[in-house]
């Protein structure tokens, strides 16, 4: 099922793109643009392998080595260079980073850990912290990201998975940052990608009957955010990102079953939720987010939580808490999620709720009654799965989540 957060797209500005500076190289057909997406950043290590041979080359481009088929290497950062370490021998050698890690033989694999790659692998250095960056034509990078963002699905709901493909490669066309090292992260930050191991018959399928389509609007490519679960109506972006407009084509949009008091997205397992939190666990959860923003505020143990607006679509705008110091903590849009996040990192669910006053063990208890999963800008995913359900084909489904747009191709 549908259950994570959808993308926010964070983005990293610190250098400029100098890996891969010869992909595909010499006989190497590539389909269409090519993505970089970081797969793990802040790493203290990695250990990689391939299917087949493949050279490390330096930052310039150089072959260093070629490492045999399933020979596993350990690569560490260390003062902006990387160190790669043949694991049977303990051989080594350090090279100024990025360093590419390049497949000698078409179609074979590169792996970290257990996940497989297609395409490259660039490893940068941040002092003594690792980046890792699969660079991939977006095609290919699609198949690893659609089962995962829309979960596995039965054949009758194939215009849902197409709906999602067609989404997904709009939003990679549109965060294709060249001046940047990398384009998306493989989190909910951007779209979750899972590599090769995520792959399936269906979705493969999917990203194929729609390859090189994306959303337009009036021309131009559409950015197409998307989320698990809307509740009964979507979002625009002012409702969630701090007052941001955000473009013409995402706008509310509700997702009633027409004649009925139904929804389609109401078979999603967040579609109703409810959260039940002491005021000592609110303080503990907001002065955790306002630290993780650099405040040195402490909250108080909360005695009052109070929606104090909400959005044209029903979500909290604003959010009051006081404290048993009479401070007044103010919260708005999707930064509620954040603040009330589970201690495991999970955010809240939504800002589709209500506030419910209660007693548990003699302290003050709050009951957040709560409807759908995500930001609730775009597609709502479960709308789309009881859309396909219904016989609506992909373009009617992005059309209706994406006014104005219409489906278009790349070249």
């Amino acid at each position: 099922p549908v259950t994570r957060e959808p993308p926010i797209a964070q983005r990293d500005t610190i250098a400029g793109d100098t890996a891969f500076p010869t992909m595909p190289g010499p006989g190497r057909r590539v389909r269409g643009a090519a993505i970089r997406v970081a797969v793990a950043t802040a790493a203290t290590s990695a250990r990689v392998a391939g299917s087949g041979r493949w050279t490390l080359l330096d930052r310039e481009g150089a072959a260093i080595t070629v490492a045999g088929t399933g020979e596993r290497w350990s690569l560490t950062a260390r003062s902006g260079r990387i160190r790669a370490v043949r694991e049977d021998d303990g051989w080594s050698v350090s090279v100024d980073a990025p360093a590419t890690l390049r497949p000698v033989e078409e179609g074979a694999r590169l792996s970290i850990g257990a996940r497989e790659y297609r395409g490259e692998l660039a490893a940068w250095a941040d002092g003594d912290a690792l980046t890792m960056v699969n660079r991939l034509p977006i095609e290919e990078y699609l198949r690893g990201v659609v089962p995962l963002e829309i979960g596995e699905r039965a054949p009758g709901e194939i215009a849902a998975v197409e709906a999602q493909a067609i989404a997904a490669r709009s939003y990679a066309y549109a965060h294709l940052s060249p001046s940047q090292r990398f384009d998306v992260k493989s989190t909910v930050d951007d779209q979750v990608y899972g590599g090769v191991n995520a792959e399936r018959p269906l979705s493969d399928a999917a990203v194929a009957a729609t390859e090189r389509e994306v959303l337009r609007y009036e021309g131009r490519l559409a950015d197409t955010p998307y989320h698990s679960t809307c509740g009964g109506t979507t979002a625009e972006p002012g409702e969630v990102w701090n007052g941001e407009s955000g473009a013409p084509y995402l706008r509310r949009v509700s997702d009633r079953i027409p004649g009925t008091d139904r929804y389609y997205c109401d078979p999603s397992p967040r579609f109703e939720w409810k959260r039940s939190f002491s005021g000592d666990e609110i303080a503990q959860a907001v002065s955790r987010y306002l630290r993780g923003r650099g405040s040195k505020t402490v909250v108080a143990t909360v005695q009052s939580v109070r929606v104090d607006s909400r959005t044209g679509s029903g979500r909290v705008g604003t959010l009051v808490l006081e404290s048993s110091t009479g401070d007044e903590t103010r919260l708005r849009g999707n930064e509620i999620r954040y603040a009330l996040r589970q201690p495991g990192g999970e955010l809240l669910n939504s800002t589709y709720f209500s506030v419910e006053r209660g007693g548990r063990g003699g302290q003050n208890e709050f009951v957040l009654r709560g409807r759908g999963y995500g930001h609730g800008i775009g597609m709502c995913q479960w709308g789309a799965i009881g859309r396909a359900r219904a016989g609506q084909d992909a373009a009617t489904i992005l059309r209706t989540y994406y006014p104005g747009t219409s489906v278009g191709t790349v070249p």
